[in-house]
């Protein structure tokens, strides 16, 4: 028996347009694809003949259309709604002040909008995140063992990949800096020996 190598290449989609400091987490805002150089940087990066797959929000979907115009052969594309951003429930549309005003004190969070098992009025916590992004991840990977996979999704839905590669604490996996166009590749090894694992290679990468 061989080992199997999955290569995960997340890419965090590019910077939405005027969302004026204000919480849109799961709502489907535009993202802005003007900077052709970055995206160029992408398409050279990312590899040839990789499964593609985009979270169920127009950012996402834009980001991989940016990525293809700019000279890289990306196929049809998955659709994976359960790699989607943090459901923040009645906090969308509120600044972070804001939010942490309804709160109170205890809601301050030094990396990220709130702790990780704060959960948002009729949203999900970044624990919630962990496990439905986990699910998919699971699924996808026995889907396409042995291939690359791209996947084009959120700030929140890498830290979780990130948190379920190395086996983090949640408090812990917010502390990842992902920034809008970044590349973070993770890759799952099954072996006959050891049974399967993760790696990681690369968090955060900025194509030049």
């Amino acid at each position: 028996m061989t080992t199997t190598v999955t290569r995960w290449w997340w890419v965090r989609h590019a910077p939405v347009t005027d969302h004026g400091g204000r919480l849109y987490g799961r709502t489907d805002v535009s993202a802005n694809t003007g900077e052709r150089p970055r995206f160029e940087g992408l398409a050279r990066a990312l590899p040839e003949g990789a499964v593609w797959i985009t979270s169920n929000l127009l950012r996402a979907h834009q980001t991989a259309d940016a990525i293809a115009d700019a000279g890289h052969a990306v196929p049809e594309r998955a659709i994976e709604a359960d790699l989607d951003e943090q459901d923040f429930g009645a906090w969308h549309g509120l600044t972070w002040s804001e939010v942490a005003s309804e709160r109170g004190s205890d809601l301050a969070h030094k990396y990220w909008v709130a702790p990780a098992h704060v959960t948002p009025p009729e949203g999900e916590s970044f624990v919630d995140v962990i496990e439905r992004a986990s699910g998919a991840i699971a699924r996808r990977t026995a889907q396409h063992p042995g291939h690359d996979i791209v996947a084009v999704a959120h700030g929140g839905t890498i830290r979780a990949a990130l948190a379920l590669a190395l086996g983090l604490d949640p408090e812990r996996a917010l502390a990842f800096s992902i920034d809008n166009l970044s590349i973070t590749r993770i890759d799952h090894v099954e072996g006959p020996a050891k049974g399967s694992a993760w790696r990681v290679s690369a968090v955060n990468l900025l194509p030049s």
